[in-house]
């Protein structure tokens, strides 16, 4: 699965944004709910956001978009 979870970044990385959703909306493991979650506060939508965090067993993060993406790049490459 961690190849979906690089691949997805990879596409968050690139500004991808629609095709990351494409690809991690397809997966409920706890990574990919982060993933999405991110995807969701890029984009703005935070309620939607704290829902897919929360699937994912965490609360919505304080930090910034670029650390939180750092951060899942640690967490799929530990995978």
């Amino acid at each position: 699965m961690s190849m979906i979870h690089l691949q997805a970044l990879e596409k968050i990385r690139d500004n991808d944004w629609h095709g990351a959703h494409e690809l991690i909306q397809q997966h409920n493991d706890t990574l990919s709910c982060l993933i999405h979650a991110h995807l969701h506060r890029i984009e703005g939508d935070l309620s939607n956001a704290a829902y897919w965090y929360n699937r994912g067993h965490e609360a919505v993060p304080a930090n910034s978009l670029e650390s939180e993406l750092q951060r899942l790049f640690t967490l799929a490459r530990e995978a």
